[in-house]
């Protein structure tokens, strides 16, 4: 795995904490906590003052926290973590402490306050703006996080036959990912055939494969901990009708038009509407439903999203998706998903798999 340089990473955060006029800043993100010091556990606390930078967690993780390269300090915790994490507030001075408002329970945030007597400030956003900006390194995960799933679709796309199920699809397809080395799927893996291509996040049945089916995946895995998500639309045998050629040729037509807006600058929702012009101008505006896309890193949904209402603009080192789609009820649908970072001069496609129309 590459090296990431988590001290300059605390830095900046502390950094934001000056011009948000506090002292602290405490998570109980996961993915904000490997963000900040390469840990990665399904609990831990981390606090960061201008003096120190601690990570809390309980015995589980005691061996983990010790073999960390970044410069925190392992602080192994009994008992309530929470109760525990606001005594640490207390006894390192803390008058003003900063937090993610969207990363906390209120029942977690009652038990620090119920510890720390000093002000707790919500601060949307303040580690996961950081995240935003991709360290070379970290685009390097991602695109070998991609290339594994791609890999993945690769082998399962050459076992395909009459009857086989979604769900068996699916369950194939994220053995391949445990089987190359992925710590498992970024998200619950999609697999649609037929007519149930049409449901944009619908869920793998035992829904049997047939001549003429359309076969829609959507899937990604996590290496190293960081996310892909790639999605294709194919056909089993032949192609269903001329209607599926049209929508599929309109997909394909608005997805090239929106990675051709992807650039250093560009607003996220005029990334949007170069994919949605076409479809709705194609009369299937009102089958493309959902956003165009958003960003992927430790989290497979991150900051920005790129849709009709966003108003972000892009920057270099962001990594997103361009995902415009058209879902027919009754009949079926296709989308057509690509990773894409955005460069100092443009953009890269980490996305190699073809997008021409496959007959499998």
């Amino acid at each position: 795995m590459d090296a990431f340089d988590y001290d300059r990473r605390i830095e900046l955060l502390r950094q934001q904490l000056a011009e948000h006029e506090c002292d602290a800043f405490f998570s109980v993100s996961p993915p904000d906590n490997a963000y900040l010091t390469g840990f990665f556990g399904s609990t831990s606390g981390v606090l960061i003052t201008r003096g120190e930078a601690l990570l809390l967690c309980d015995f589980r993780y005691a061996e983990q926290a010790s073999l960390l390269t970044s410069g925190v300090t392992p602080v192994i915790c009994k008992g309530s973590f929470d109760h525990r994490l606001g005594e640490h507030l207390l006894h390192a001075g803390v008058k003003r402490a900063a937090f993610d408002p969207g990363c906390i329970t209120v029942s977690r945030y009652d038990t620090i306050k119920s510890v720390f007597p000093g002000s707790l400030n919500p601060a949307p956003e303040l580690c996961r703006k950081l995240r935003e900006i991709k360290e070379p390194a970290e685009v390097n995960c991602i695109r070998a996080a991609s290339r594994l799933a791609e890999e993945s679709l690769e082998c399962v796309l050459g076992t395909v036959k009459c009857g086989m199920r979604e769900n068996e699809f699916a369950a194939a397809l994220e053995f391949e990912f445990r089987k190359r080395g992925a710590q498992g799927p970024s998200f619950d893996t999609i697999v649609l055939f037929g007519a149930r291509s049409s449901l944009p996040h619908g869920k793998p049945e035992s829904n049997p494969l047939e001549i003429g089916d359309i076969v829609l995946v959507d899937c990604g895995c996590v290496l190293e901990g960081y996310c892909s998500d790639l999605t294709r639309t194919f056909v089993f045998g032949r192609i269903p009708g001329t209607w599926f050629s049209d929508i599929y040729a309109y997909v394909y037509r608005a997805q090239s038009n929106a990675l051709n807006s992807v650039c250093s600058g560009a607003n996220t929702r005029d990334v949007d509407k170069a994919a949605r012009v076409v479809i709705e101008s194609a009369g299937y505006g009102a089958q493309f439903g959902h956003g165009t896309g958003h960003a992927v890193g430790l989290e497979v949904h991150e900051n920005p999203r790129v849709n009709a209402e966003s108003d972000s603009r892009l920057a270099s080192g962001m990594v997103i998706t361009v995902e415009p789609g058209i879902y027919i009820p009754g009949q079926g649908g296709v989308r057509i998903e690509d990773l894409v970072s955005v460069t100092d001069d443009g953009s890269e496609v980490l996305t190699l798999t073809s997008k021409e129309l496959r007959i499998l």
